[in-house]
């Protein structure tokens, strides 16, 4: 299997990771789901001048493609893990684990301080859990599986 294949697999199985752990989240706590990525969608939208339509239609639209750009933020790592494994990366599970995380929470977490959504530095501990540990699960699921594909 190829290098960017394995690494689009592996991206895949982190990302389903990612929302077990992120709803488990959730069901535990009891908490509802986050509104950010829609608004980061809406924001991205808003500064490209595509329109979303207005009231349900754009809620709607920028939840969706919210979701979709969480998709490709962790397909999108995974084939770049696979390209650097294929050129010579070689670190443990749990190092490559971590580089993957925090990867993964840049993706997410950089345009929405960029667009002011948002402001890392003021969350509280249990805020900064909530974000790194379903990202955690991404990276750690990501590395083992591309692993597990020899």
């Amino acid at each position: 299997m190829r290098p960017m294949s394995k690494g689009l697999l592996a991206g895949a199985v982190g990302t389903v990771a990612l929302d077990l752990a992120g709803y488990g989240d959730m069901l535990l706590r009891g908490r509802s789901p986050s509104d950010l990525p829609a608004q980061v969608a809406g924001g991205l939208a808003d500064r490209a001048g595509v329109g979303l339509g207005e009231g349900e239609k754009r809620s709607g639209r920028a939840g969706a493609i919210g979701a979709m750009l969480g998709y490709l933020n962790g397909l999108g790592l995974g084939c770049a893990y696979g390209l650097w494994r294929h050129r010579g990366g070689s670190p443990p599970l749990w190092t490559a684990g971590s580089l993957l995380a925090l990867a993964a929470m840049a993706g997410s977490d950089l345009p929405a301080t960029a667009l002011r959504l948002t402001a890392p530095a003021s969350w509280p501990p249990m805020a900064w859990v909530s974000d790194l540990v379903p990202h955690l699960a991404y990276g750690v699921t990501t590395a083992a599986v591309f692993e597990a594909l020899g």
